[in-house]
């Protein structure tokens, strides 16, 4: 580790604003904590004398040269990036502006059919085509799998005046696609790659995770450091790497996107978080990986649950331990019944539940009393709930993408009604439709309504699965464009 590592820029910067003993003419209106209500002055208030806006020697976020600058640089040097963008607005601003810079409307864009929402709003925003990939299956736990390289192979050997392409990495269950020989197959065809690396800040730094995704090639990552880093809820970092992307249009459509009034202690925080990964990474995920074998392992030995292994993926593709993904489907236990479950009956509260799954993760800041009460939870539940031969219902596979007969932008624009979802057949959809299982959309903006999409919608209606995107949860009506 180099030695500039060691240097906290931002934070540097605001205890010497701190030192100088300033009158506090300026926003936030709370004076650094003074103006608060009771109830937070009661919880303490030396955080909030480091909320302060752009004022001199504290730099600026849209156009930096001083310590966000030297901040920036710091994490782009760890990460093996050109370029590092702090972000306030979340992965969700960061994908969207690399959309934005990457695509004018009507140009295609290759994009993985269980990309996050974030991707759906940054069509809108950018007017791209997306190109869709369906991602293979994990038919033992109904979850995606990982786009294969393969399948990216045949959409650009079809569609050669595409802008680039989107990748998952890794998806919300850990799984990790093939990457380097997606990077390289992309890059053969003269395009960029980009990658929501949303839950995968933490690659780095052990050798028993995943390769990052710049270290594969990406030529631009975005990634939710609050996530598995350690920064606040929020904050996270965009990198660029190469010539394939210009960067000017990535900083002026963040610009675009991003507040004009950049949370200091969310820059603090991503700050202090490359900073802690920099000097102690290693360390802090030696014991997550410790602990996320133990909670395998343990986990493995109980009747009537499944954990998701390296030996469930397609050959190439790679699984991050520390996220932990169990099937209660043995059980007769749905995963939302089980979330709930470990919730009210144990003290445990997992990151996602979906119809046959939760997914536990075991980040730097997991203790062995939280898996300890994770496993005796787990053990109590499949004792009481064990019924020899009980079993959830399959799912069907996933529909076939169905025609697309507009952009999402040009559907999101367009005059809309509803209908009721027996009448929707030949109609174009203005809003996305996903299930889990599994998470992916059966249908989006500009997609036209198919008797067997019709069809499967009324199977969810009464399966106990969970609809999301949709103006009507209950899915009674859906929006169409009014043609």
């Amino acid at each position: 580790m180099q030695q500039e590592q060691q240097e906290i820029p931002i934070y540097a910067a605001l205890l010497k604003h701190l030192a100088g003993g300033y009158a506090h003419l300026h926003v936030p209106a709370h004076r650094q904590g003074q103006a608060l209500p009771s109830f937070w002055k009661q919880s303490g208030q030396e955080i909030f004398k480091m909320d302060l806006t752009e004022l001199p020697g504290l730099d600026n976020l849209h156009q930096p040269g001083g310590a966000i600058a030297r901040a920036q640089a710091l994490a782009a040097e760890l990460y093996g990036a050109e370029r590092t963008f702090f972000l306030v607005n979340g992965t969700t601003a960061g994908l969207q502006a690399l959309l934005m810079a990457l695509c004018r409307p009507g140009e295609k864009l290759v994009v993985p059919r269980d990309s996050h929402r974030s991707i759906l709003a940054g069509l809108v925003l950018s007017g791209a085509d997306p190109v869709y990939i369906m991602p293979s299956m994990i038919a033992e736990f109904g979850i995606p799998g990982g786009t294969k390289a393969e399948s990216t192979a045949h959409v650009l050997e079809r569609n050669d005046t595409v802008r680039g392409v989107l990748a998952v990495y890794p998806n919300y269950y850990g799984v990790s696609a093939g990457l380097e020989d997606l990077a390289r197959l992309v890059h053969q065809a003269g395009k960029p790659l980009v990658i929501d690396e949303a839950h995968g800040a933490h690659f780095p730094f052990h050798p028993r995770l995943p390769k990052g995704a710049l270290a594969c090639g990406a030529d631009a990552a975005v990634q939710s450091m609050h996530k598995m880093g350690g920064s606040l809820t929020q904050s996270s970092l965009l990198h660029l790497r190469g010539d394939r992307l210009n960067t000017g249009l990535v900083a002026s459509a963040l610009a675009l996107l991003q507040t004009s009034s950049p949370s200091y202690l969310l820059l603090l925080s991503l700050d202090l978080a490359r900073h802690q990964m920099a000097v102690g990474g290693r360390n802090l995920l030696d014991r997550s990986m410790e602990m996320a074998y133990e909670v395998r392992e343990a986990l493995s030995q109980i009747p009537g649950l499944r954990v998701l292994t390296e030996q469930h993926l397609s050959a190439g593709h790679a699984l991050d331990p520390t996220r932990i993904t169990i099937s209660g489907a043995g059980l007769g236990l749905t995963g939302y019944r089980l979330a709930g479950l470990l919730a009210e009956k144990h003290g445990v509260q997992v990151e996602m539940a979906d119809f046959y799954n939760v997914v536990a993760v075991i980040s730097i800041g997991t203790t062995f009393d939280d898996c300890r009460k994770f496993i005796r939870g787990l053990k109590e539940i499949a004792r009481l709930f064990a019924r020899p031969g009980k079993r959830l219902p399959v799912f069907p596979e996933p529909l076939p993408i169905p025609a697309k007969r507009m952009t999402p932008r040009q559907a999101w624009f367009s005059d809309t009604r509803k209908v009721p979802l027996a009448c929707c057949t030949g109609l174009i959809s203005a809003e996305w439709v996903a299930a889990h299982p599994p998470g992916i959309p059966v249908i989006c903006p500009g997609e036209e309504f198919t008797p067997e999409i019709v069809e499967y919608f009324q199977l969810l209606k009464g399966s106990g699965a969970f609809v999301i995107g949709t103006a009507d949860g209950m899915l009674e009506t859906v929006k169409v464009v009014d043609r």
